[in-house]
């Protein structure tokens, strides 16, 4: 670490839990965003002030101006470029050092196997039931860890999918890809702005804890907020021994 890294991580070296050895871990981290929209936005951008040496962020859509209300890594300047493109604008007038490599397409499954056995840490800030079980499935093969995040309305959720624990449940295990779930999106049901940022900062902090090797994940916990009252309600979640991604692992 050269003498401008030590100035500019200074308040994260302060910390007694992060320190040097934890900020050279982040340093060396690499994580795979998938979504650059809501919630990939507060992630992108915290993760690339924290220093995080390799980001690689994945998004298949273009910058509207709807996304602007909430959507906070794009401006109007940027409407009509992708957005996978424009966050990596914004982290680099930010943290010029850190490697983005933006991927301008779905997050499908020939992808995912490659690029989620590159990545050290894995955040799905998707917005539809398809890609989380795809992203999943990924994980769970490669073993690496997932920070899973979803934002509707005014309900968010958060968890983390580590299925290197032999305890810890995958994403399949909690919403079964064959279960009904009624999918909403954002342009028809609409999205409480500050919704995305607390859940996406979130993400943030639980792939950071990761990397640097610090705290207790949120693995095998589910929490949800109901931003109408701000109110957090928490569930713990088993794996499934028949779970058809990962109980075969136990």
């Amino acid at each position: 670490m050269n003498d401008d890294q030590l100035l500019r991580y200074s308040r994260h070296i302060l910390l007694d839990e992060i320190g040097i050895e934890g900020q050279t871990r982040i340093l060396e981290g690499h994580a795979l965003v998938i979504g650059a929209g809501g919630l990939g936005s507060p992630v992108a951008l915290y993760l690339g002030t924290a220093g995080v040496g390799r980001i690689t962020l994945v998004d298949h859509d273009t910058v509207d101006v709807t996304n602007l209300q909430r959507q906070i890594a794009h401006n109007l300047a940027r409407v009509g470029h992708p957005k996978a493109e424009s966050a990596r604008e914004t982290i680099a007038a930010i943290n010029p050092d850190v490697q983005v490599r933006p991927v301008v397409q779905r997050a499908d499954a020939a992808f995912l196997a490659e690029a989620v056995a590159a990545a050290d840490v894995v955040l799905d800030c998707s917005d539809n039931f398809q890609t989380r079980h795809a992203v999943n499935a990924a994980c769970v093969a490669a073993g690496k860890p997932l920070v899973s995040g979803a934002a509707i309305g005014f309900d968010g959720q958060i968890s983390v999918y580590d299925t290197r624990r032999a305890e810890a449940p995958c994403y399949h295990c909690v919403f079964p890809a064959e279960a009904t779930f009624e999918e909403v999106r954002c342009a028809t049901m609409g999205v409480f702005a500050p919704l995305v940022g607390i859940i996406g900062t979130m993400q943030a902090a639980e792939a950071l804890k990761l990397l640097a090797g610090i705290g207790s994940s949120l693995a095998g916990r589910l929490q949800m907020l109901d931003a109408r009252t701000m109110e957090w309600t928490e569930i713990r979640m088993p794996r499934q021994k028949h779970c058809t991604v990962c109980g075969h692992r136990d």
